[in-house]
């Protein structure tokens, strides 16, 4: 197997993290517990990454470090994350280490597949990270949705896709696309779509996040994503009954939008192999 082959291994990539004497930070989850933070735990060496990790799993706890968000799975509460413990990260390690360190904090906030199986499962989850010591922090944002049956499938499924959100994070910046190709390593269409995706920040200046948001089509990771009429990709649609689809009238112009409504869409398949295709032949 060459080196190539096994960084793209789920533990391999936590490792190359951990072995990198430049990348330390913070690991804050909500919902399904501890995933992301898990895997890097697990591939070893994470004392030389994981600065903390914590999970405010109670609403009331969450508010009380967070602030109140319209909603606990929401793009806001995700950024409320993001905002206070980078914050909190630079005041306390800055001085100590800021001038040798590229700091990061990974979040997210999801629900899995509840015990009655009524829930929609779905999460947010983002990077805010520096791309040299001392310097400005980017950011990555993404959607994603998990079609696993079983609750602890779904966990697995969100710790593998945090690890290539992180590892593509310093790795992939300078290449947005083969950034939105690593996310499914190790996954499938089958578990996990991403619907949503934001660069932001100078480690991505010139990259058009609509332009990224129509990969993630190209690629098979979805066939739901939503601008606004200014260009602006937003925060997926409630859940419906039956799934949207993509339509090209948005990419178009014909429309300002780039999604159906629920009331136009199409019925999945019963069969979650046939909701997406098997291989992503474009990428």
């Amino acid at each position: 197997m060459s080196e190539q082959k096994e960084l793209l291994t789920t533990n391999r990539k936590a490792l190359t993290i951990n072995l990198d004497p430049l990348v330390y930070g913070t690991f804050a989850e909500i919902g399904a517990g501890q995933e992301v933070a898990r895997m890097f735990f697990q591939a070893g060496g994470a004392s030389g990454t994981v600065a903390k990790t914590i999970s405010a799993y109670d609403m009331t706890f969450s508010d009380a470090i967070y602030g109140k968000a319209p909603r606990y799975v929401s793009r806001e509460r995700l950024s409320l994350m993001l905002d206070h413990e980078y914050d909190l990260l630079l005041e306390r390690l800055a001085a100590q280490r800021g001038n040798r360190t590229r700091f990061f904090v990974f979040a997210d906030t999801v629900a899995t597949r509840n015990f009655q199986g009524s829930n929609e499962a779905h999460g947010w989850m983002g990077v805010r990270f520096q791309t040299e010591p001392e310097g400005p922090p980017s950011e990555i944002l993404l959607h994603v949705r998990m079609w696993d049956r079983e609750n602890i499938l779904q966990q697995q499924a969100l710790g593998i896709i945090g690890v290539n959100v992180l590892y593509g994070a310093f790795n992939y910046r300078d290449d947005p696309r083969r950034f939105i190709d690593s996310l499914l390593d190790n996954l499938s269409t089958e578990r996990i779509e991403v619907d949503m995706l934001r660069f932001s920040g100078p480690a991505f200046t010139g990259v058009d996040n609509r332009l990224m948001a129509l990969h993630l089509v190209e690629c098979g990771l979805t066939n739901a994503v939503m601008f606004s009429p200014a260009g602006e990709m937003l925060q997926p649609p409630r859940p419906c009954t039956r799934r949207p689809f993509w339509s090209s009238a948005g990419a178009s112009g014909r429309s300002p939008w780039s999604i159906s409504t629920c009331s136009g869409a199409r019925k999945p398949s019963s069969s979650a192999s046939r909701r997406w295709p098997a291989r992503r032949s474009s990428c």
